[in-house]
């Protein structure tokens, strides 16, 4: 369940969330939502995701993808954030 800022925060971001069907977006999990602002947002947009989520849950939720959910990532991004969060999580 979303927080009522997590809900402003993917309204403010909807465009990002192309593929999902507009009544749903405000149910995305965690785990969508990080890749989504990793792949598709601009670092601004990655900032105030770690303000909301902090960023040691984002680095967990992060290193802890498996198999296919790893593969979602563009390689470049998950290479990028990977440094990052390890550097500053």
């Amino acid at each position: 369940m979303n927080t009522p800022e997590v809900k402003a925060f993917i309204r403010e971001n909807s465009a990002l969330f192309w593929y999902i069907p507009e009544d749903k977006k405000e149910d995305v999990n965690h785990e969508l939502l990080i890749e989504t602002i990793f792949n598709y947002g601009d670092m601004d947009v990655v900032l105030k995701l770690f303000e909301l989520l902090g960023i040691n849950y984002v680095a967990r939720l992060f290193f802890n993808l498996e198999g296919r959910k790893r593969l979602n990532y563009y390689p470049e991004i998950y290479n990028y954030f990977s440094l990052l969060l390890k550097k500053y999580a």
